[in-house]
Order: structure tokens, then C-alpha cells, then sequence
């Protein structure tokens, strides 16, 4: 058995079939077929036919994924996923590489997205509670090649992308990708997104024994951010929704007109692989990142004069309470942070006697740094009319630094009166796993990866005391350093029986330490050692144990998957609604269940993606004993979502593509209580494109058809609407 009969790196069946998709990582040498571990792949071809404009808009086609918006009193926002129920927001990858800016990240130069379940600490290292996501960047080929998309529709919507590549010489090449996008958020008044970016990338060698591969990535956003709407309980009910459940128009934004999130990005990004001989392959992978962040936003609440008029139906009588000096959350904030990392892995493929190895070694090593200043208002914001707001208007409100100004400085738990945060994390991994086939269809793979991890957190300026009440309250600055030596093994049992046919049995782990969340708020996580004033605790754990099957059917057309799992997670992170910040609450949590995947091609030109997962999510243990048994929350009982599209008369003048889906996701709760609920979301898109000739063509795609009331982006005490009923005409040039 040579090495050509286990590997397997390359894509082959249709472009719909992602079960034959390669990982794109040195780390993950099999391909997503052969890799014990469930991973879901939204490919280009995908985002594509569906006018995927963002991260956030592709992972609508992954099963177990929700979006949250950031909360606390570092304003999170940007992207920050949930997977599998669990927080994802430092799990972000790109091209294998940990992506650590807050931001959102437009897709325009990505290949496709992967989405790898379950902990996975073993590759990725710490992190990786729920899972990670990967998205693989398009990189310069041989092939010259012109591709441009220009889109217009509800909303103001504008966008264009261009696509150029070109070959410099026998194994050189030159790509670069740009976007333009500019739009309003479709039922929601006054929330708007302006974008662009950047990627130039350069390939040496390809088609050779060494491949070195320079990528630039800029994006540049300038957005409003938008927390939604408060979730309440009416007279009578014990369960809170959204007042747009109330009637409460789903378009009433309450922020006031200075807020702001605006964001640069820009990753610069070396990867070399070289080929020693057909049994030995070295990769190493350099990026460093640079992130900086202006924001400010109004966090609204519902108090009790609102929620009357909501109870009595009179809601012109109701007023949004808005930001005011002493509410110490979100404040504003200037926010820098930059970021190295360096992964270098060796693959080496070796027999000893009638055992096959391959063995994947390598280190990992990570730096970043964040620096933010914290501003605050210089009085109280007006309130907003529940039912007619007063569209943002400030009244004189503006931010100052609050270093210079003392009295407007809200305390935060913990912490006191603070005008500046900074902080560090720094990341040394040794990894090492070794698949072994003792016949050509049962094979184990087993390994370890070993991390220690050291961090600070420091809150410094303010004043030398403050008052509370009468008494005075000593502000000294605050330095909470963090070091976790932490060990996540991995082991898999596989057989493959034939060439479309795979079962596994997988068993794997990872660790989050406390102190690991750098530039994802303003107050840190509570780190495991310190000699602050802060409670201890221990780094949060999880554990997965799953078995599935993965199926190519059709001669490669069709793939098709099917898992269960169980995921336990200790020691487990929560936001506490009320001081805002995020804790460690020594909680278990347990989510269970069932996950199925279908996608490609069932009959010539008709192609599909289909997903549906069944969660069991539970709290195992809690200090708080009456959370015992309660949902998880963000966990919903079943997700399914279904994309098909047919394409008629391919080779005629007549040609045309129809085809649409459907996303759908029961209700969660918003708590671990389960006080708070919002209901379920369905939302039916379509699709009608007609191509010209080889090279142009026209589409019109259709969001949220039925124009239903979701939910796009849901926390502890606030959910986001969805955007309402969206058409987007598109004319695309490929040459």
C-alpha cells in the first residue's frame, strides 16, 4: 500500500459534492471525506448562486451556527458566532491562520468556508469550543482569467467585485480581488454598512517541489451598529420576547445619530509548502495582522414605563431608555490591536513493517496585542419614543475622553473607574498525530497537542479614588496576569470499507483560557490566577465523542453525511445581563445530538444542499440549582436549511437557472434560566439567473420572500430583526 491509497487531497465529483473538498490546511492532510470529524463546506459555487455577500450570509447554509450580537462593556458586535450553542467569536480562521480582529468579514475573496465541528483543540489549539471556522481564500493559478460582478437592488444596495488573476511566468502568477458595497439594512431604519477592500496575492512555484505564496488582505467599514430591540415579559407571561412581538414596528432603530463602528483591517500572510519527495512535505504558514476599531453604540432598555404601555396597548405612551453617563455599558472606545502567528507543520508518510503512518508534527506559536482608550458621554441621551423614534437624534450629547473627565466615568465590576485597557495574549503549541492504516479500510489516528498560554490584562488611569455614597472607594490600576499549561488529545477510530464509503468513531478535546478573549471586550474574562481582587476560576474544557458515516454517491455527484454527537463543556462562559461582563460560572453543560448533510448533484443540472441537525442542549450542573435541566441557551431543538436549483437548456439561447430554499431555526431561549425566548425563524430565498454566452450573465436573487419577522442576530437581553423582503439583480463578466 503506497502512500497515493490514503491520501486524499484533491477535489473531484461535482463542485456541489463538498464531501470530497480538500481541508486546505497542512494540519488537516485528508480530505473532508476521510477526516473523522464532522465539517460542513459552503463552496464558492454556492455563495455564489446564492449572492452570498458575507461571512454571516454563507454560514446560513451551515446546520448549528447562530450569530449573537456582542454585548458587555467592550461592545463585542463585528462577528460572533455560536457553534453548536457554544461561543465562537476567537474561532475564526483564515487559511488555517486564527483571524483575532472584531469585525465583519466580507467574502469577497473566498474560495469557500469550512466548518469544522466539535473541539478541536488538537489543530487549532486553544478555543474551538463548539468548532471552528475556516474560510479559504482564492489564491493565483496559471490561468489568466477577468471576472467582475456588479449588484444593485432593495435597500440602496451597491456592490462591485472584480477578479483579476494573471500569469507572470512558468510557475508565477498574480491575483487581485476588490470590493466596493454600499447599502442600507432592509427594514431597519437608519442602519447602514459602507465597505471596501483589497487582496493582492503573489504565487511562486507553482507546479513545483516549493510553493511560496504572499497574500495582502485590507478591509475597510464604516457601519451602524445595531443592537435591536429589548427582549420583555408582558403582564401575565413569565417568558419575555421582543417587543416586536407586541407590535412594536419592526424598523424602529433607537440608537441616537452618532453611533458608530468603524474598522480597519489588514492581514499580510506568508505560506510556503515544499515537497521534499513523494513521502516527506514541510509547511509553514506566517501572518501578521494589524486591527483598529472606533465605536460607540446605545445599548436600549425597556423599563417600566414602557413595558405599561406595551401591557396596555398603548404604545405611543412607551419611551426606550437610552446610553447616560454612570451606564457603564457599551462605552465608546478607540481601539488598536495587532497580531503575529507562525504555524509550521512537517507530513511524513512512512511504513513500519505492514503499517502505514502518516504523522503530522508541528508548532504553533501566537502573539497579540490590544490597546484601547475609553470614552464616555458628557450627559444623559433622550429617550425614544417606543412607537415613533426620534430617528437618532443626540440633543447635544457627545463623547469625551474619560481620562479627562472623572465624573462621567461609569464603575465596572471589578475593575473601578478605568480611562484605559490594554492587554496581551502569547501562545506557544507543540502539536503531534499519527493516522495509522493496519489494513487499507481500518486505520487509528491518535494524537496530542500541548499549549501554554500566558496573558495580561491591565486597566489603568481614572481617578486615585471615587465615592460611593459616602465613601470613598480606592481606583488603583488593575494588572490580572493569566498562565495555563493545558494538554487536548485526540483519537479516531476509522473504516472505510470502499472507495464512497467511510465510518468513524472520534473522541476529542480543547481548553479556553480565561484569559484568552484580548480584543473581544473591555472587561476581561475572569483568568484562573491573578492576585487582583477578582474571583479565581479554572479554564473552560470540552469534550467531544462522535460517530458518523460520510457516503459519495452517484460516481462523486452526491455526497452525504450522518453524525452523533456528544459535546460536554465545563467550567462554562456566560455574560451576566446585569453587571455585563463575562464570567465564568463553573456551569456543565451538556448538547447532544443528531446531524445530516446532503449535497451535490441528483440528476444533470439539478443540484442541492441540504442540512438538518437535532440538539438535545441541557445545563448539567450549576451553582444556580433551579438552572438544572433548562435548555442551553442559543441551542435550538432542530435547524434545517434546503438549497436547490435547476438549470434548464445549459447550451441554448433560452437558457435559465431557477431554484431556491429555505432556511429554518425553532426557537431559543436567550438565558440559561429560560426566561427569555425568541421564536422561530423561516425564511424562503430564490434564485432566476440566465447566462448570455461563456462569459456574461444576469441573476435576481430574492431574501426573506414571505417578508416574515426573524430574528438575525439574538443575546442575553436583545434580539436583532432581520432584514424584510430583499431583491438583488446581478450582472456578472467572466473572461
Amino acid at each position: 500500500m503506497d502512500s497515493k491509497e490514503v491520501e486524499h487531497l484533491h477535489v473531484v465529483g461535482h463542485p456541489f459534492n463538498t464531501i470530497r473538498a480538500s481541508n486546505d490546511m497542512g494540519r488537516m492532510p485528508q480530505d473532508v471525506m476521510h477526516t473523522a470529524q464532522t465539517i460542513d463546506v459552503v463552496p464558492r459555487e454556492l455563495m455564489k448562486q446564492q449572492n452570498a455577500k458575507s461571512l454571516d450570509e454563507a454560514l446560513k447554509n451551515v446546520p448549528g451556527i447562530a450569530a449573537s450580537v456582542g454585548e458587555g462593556a467592550g461592545g463585542l458586535n463585528g462577528d460572533q458566532f455560536l457553534i453548536r450553542g457554544f461561543p465562537a467569536q476567537n474561532d475564526i480562521y483564515e487559511d488555517g491562520l486564527r483571524d483575532f480582529g472584531v469585525y465583519t468579514r466580507d467574502n469577497f475573496d473566498y474560495d469557500s468556508v469550512n466548518v469544522i465541528k466539535g473541539p478541536s483543540g488538537q489543530v487549532f489549539g486553544n478555543g474551538t469550543t463548539g468548532g471552528a471556522i475556516n474560510a479559504v481564500t482564492k489564491t493565483p493559478t496559471l490561468q489568466n482569467h477577468e471576472g467582475a460582478d456588479f449588484s444593485g437592488g432593495s435597500g440602496q444596495y451597491y456592490r462591485g467585485t472584480v477578479d483579476i488573476n494573471r500569469r507572470l511566468g512558468a510557475h508565477t502568477a498574480f491575483r487581485i480581488e476588490g470590493l466596493g458595497n454600499s447599502n442600507n439594512v432592509v427594514g431597519r431604519k437608519g442602519v447602514y454598512d459602507h465597505r471596501w477592500g483589497i487582496a493582492p496575492s503573489i504565487s511562486f512555484g507553482l507546479g513545483t517541489k516549493t510553493t511560496l505564496v504572499f497574500q495582502i488582505m485590507h478591509l475597510s467599514d464604516e457601519s451602524v451598529p445595531d443592537f435591536g430591540v429589548p427582549v420583555v415579559a408582558a403582564r401575565g407571561s413569565r417568558v419575555g420576547r421582543p417587543i416586536t412581538e407586541y407590535g412594536v414596528p419592526r424598523q424602529n432603530w433607537y440608537g441616537k445619530d452618532q453611533d458608530r463602528n468603524k474598522t480597519s483591517d489588514t492581514m499580510e500572510t506568508l505560506r510556503l509548502t515544499h515537497h521534499f519527495n513523494s513521502h516527506l512535505t514541510f509547511h509553514n504558514d506566517l501572518r501578521f495582522g494589524e486591527y483598529s476599531r472606533n465605536f460607540q453604540a446605545s445599548k436600549v432598555q425597556c423599563k417600566a414605563g414602557c413595558i405599561n404601555a406595551i401591557n396596555s396597548g398603548n404604545l405611543a405612551a412607551g419611551a426606550i431608555e437610552r446610553t447616560t453617563p454612570g451606564n457603564s455599558v457599551p462605552l465608546p472606545y478607540h481601539q488598536s490591536s495587532w497580531s503575529v502567528q507562525n504555524v509550521a507543520s512537517l507530513q511524513a508518510d512512512f511504513k513500519t513493517g505492514f503499517i502505514k503512518h502518516q504523522l503530522v508534527a508541528g508548532f504553533d506559536m501566537s502573539y497579540v496585542h490590544d490597546r484601547r482608550r475609553q470614552d464616555v458621554y458628557n450627559k444623559a441621551v433622550p429617550q425614544a419614543n417606543l412607537l415613533h423614534p426620534d430617528g437618532g437624534t443626540a440633543g447635544g450629547v457627545y463623547r469625551i475622553a474619560a481620562g479627562d473627565n472623572p465624573g462621567f466615568m461609569p464603575v465596572i465590576p471589578g475593575l473601578g473607574k478605568k480611562a484605559n485597557n490594554s492587554g496581551y495574549g502569547f501562545d506557544t503549541g507543540i502539536f503531534i498525530y499519527d493516522q495509522m492504516w493496519f489494513t487499507k479500510w481500518l486505520s487509528v489516528k491518535g494524537g496530542f497537542r500541548w499549549d501554554r498560554w500566558q496573558s495580561q490584562y491591565n486597566a489603568t488611569g481614572g481617578p486615585a479614588s471615587y465615592m460611593n455614597g459616602k465613601n470613598a472607594i480606592a481606583n488603583p490600576d488593575i494588572h490580572i496576569p493569566d498562565t495555563e499549561n493545558v494538554i487536548n488529545p485526540t483519537a479516531s477510530l476509522i473504516l472505510t470499507p470502499n472507495k464512497w464509503q467511510m465510518f468513524y468513531f472520534t473522541y476529542s478535546s480543547s481548553t479556553t483560557p480565561m484569559g484568552m478573549y484580548v480584543t473581544s471586550g473591555a472587561v476581561p474574562v475572569m483568568p484562573g490566577k491573578q492576585s487582583g481582587t477578582l474571583p479565581s476560576s479554572k479554564p473552560q474544557r470540552a469534550q467531544l465523542y462522535e460517530v458518523g458515516s460520510k457516503m459519495s454517491l452517484l460516481h462523486d455527484r452526491l455526497g452525504a453525511t450522518i453524525s452523533l454527537f456528544r459535546l460536554d463543556k465545563s467550567n462554562a462562559l456566560t455574560t451576566d445581563p446585569v453587571a455585563n461582563s463575562t464570567i465564568n460560572t463553573g456551569d456543565q453543560q451538556r448538547n447532544q445530538g443528531l446531524e445530516l448533510s446532503l449535497s451535490g448533484m441528483i440528476l444533470p443540472g439539478w443540484n442541492v444542499t441540504a442540512t438538518y441537525a437535532l440538539y438535545d442542549p441541557k445545563i448539567t450542573s450549576s451553582a444556580t440549582k433551579s438552572n438544572v435541566g433548562k435548555m442551553i441557551q442559543y441551542v435550538p431543538h432542530n435547524q434545517a436549511t434546503l438549497w436547490s436549483a435547476y438549470e434548464a437548456f445549459p447550451n441554448k439561447p433560452w437558457n435559465f437557472t431557477v431554484g431556491g430554499g429555505v432556511t429554518w431555526r425553532q426557537g431559543v431561549w436567550l438565558d440559561n434560566a429560560n426566561t427569555a425566548r425568541v421564536p422561530a425563524n423561516v425564511e424562503f430565498d430564490s434564485v432566476l439567473s440566465h447566462r448570455f454566452d461563456r462569459h456574461w450573465s444576469v441573476s435576481l436573487n430574492g431574501y426573506n420572500l414571505s417578508n416574515r419577522l426573524n430574528y438575525s442576530s439574538i443575546f442575553s437581553g436583545y434580539a436583532t430583526p432581520a432584514p424584510g423582503r430583499t431583491f438583488l439583480g446581478r450582472l456578472s463578466m467572466d473572461y
